[in-house]
């Protein structure tokens, strides 16, 4: 049965109620994406709160290094544009 099948008739799954590839969002009060559309932030701090959101659940430190990767691309920005 499908995903769209399963939902009540005439609804859809939203996108945002699917997770593929783990499960490391699904007990969060608050989805990364949802926080990040939100406050319309950029590629590279969307990363920064993806990462650390998920790193106690998925990989650990790999993450946190990836997201002080993307804070310190986002220094060198600020630092470019003063």
């Amino acid at each position: 049965m499908s995903m769209e099948r399963s939902m009540d008739a005439g609804k859809k799954a939203s996108a945002t109620t699917i997770q593929v590839g783990g499960n490391h969002y699904k007990n969060m009060k608050i989805q990364p994406i949802n926080y990040i559309q939100a406050n319309d932030l950029g590629f590279c701090a969307g990363n920064v709160v993806k990462y650390v959101s998920r790193y106690q659940s998925k990989n650990g430190v790999e993450d946190l290094r990836k997201a002080k990767h993307y804070i310190e691309l986002l220094i060198e920005a600020e630092l470019s544009e003063e």
